[in-house]
């Protein structure tokens, strides 16, 4: 059972707001992203780091959820900037019932374990105080609240965090992102939300006790990334 991540899929499979209008990396991303998952086992377990489908609700994304679930492995979901979906956990999982679609679980205000490892994570933010307001000071205090929420039910496993933001791009940083996880002593932490010429400015490295990494998907050439077996 291997331990994989990938974010950013930006699924459209009504075709309404396909990635393909982009060119590039993301031509025929669709099919790239099934050949990137049949690396895949059904026991394996994959963390989607946000940014699933254009779905502007449960019922639009229904075909983009079909899809992820004919994919192989489990999915974990954490919620992205564009996952205009998003409801509550409850309702995402009814709507999943309802649908007879299996093999999804939600990374929120939780963690999921995986062998001796706790999977925790939230959507993160972007935010600077001299250039941001009030909403997304709010929106950023949730993020922080939310991240160690998840990291507190890990109890005393080892911690592996995901993110949708960067805590860390360029000259930025969040420093309570950052202190969550030198305090949880977490050895990894993966997040997406970069694209493109972005993906040269991205940090990945190691930054104090954590390894970060990159997985949006068109930097990864669609192919989850093995983090573990």
């Amino acid at each position: 059972m291997a331990l994989y991540a990938i974010g950013d899929l930006h699924l459209s499979m009504d075709g309404k707001k396909s990635m393909e209008v982009f060119g590039g990396r993301w031509t025929d991303y669709v099919n790239k992203i099934e050949r990137g998952f049949s690396m895949l086992t059904d026991d394996d377990v994959c963390v989607l780091c946000g940014d699933l489908t254009w779905g502007m609700s449960l019922d639009d994304a229904l075909e983009d959820f079909r899809f992820l679930a004919r994919l192989p492995g489990k999915k974990i979901i954490l919620k992205g900037n564009h996952d205009y979906w998003w409801s509550t956990a409850a309702k995402a999982y009814r709507f999943f019932e309802a649908h007879d679609l299996t093999g999804f679980e939600i990374l929120n205000n939780n963690c999921i374990l995986y062998g001796d490892y706790a999977l925790c994570g939230t959507r993160g933010w972007f935010y600077e105080e001299e250039r941001g307001g009030e909403h997304d000071k709010k929106i950023m205090l949730r993020e922080i609240g939310r991240l160690e929420t998840s990291l507190k039910a890990a109890g005393e496993r080892e911690k592996l965090v995901f993110l949708h933001y960067p805590p860390k791009y360029q000259g930025y940083a969040c420093k309570e992102i950052l202190t969550l996880l030198r305090d949880y002593h977490v050895p990894l932490c993966c997040y997406g939300h970069i694209h493109g010429k972005g993906c040269t400015s991205a940090f990945q490295g190691q930054f104090g006790e954590t390894l970060f990494k990159m997985v949006s998907a068109d930097y990864l050439d669609f192919v989850p990334l093995k983090i573990m077996c």
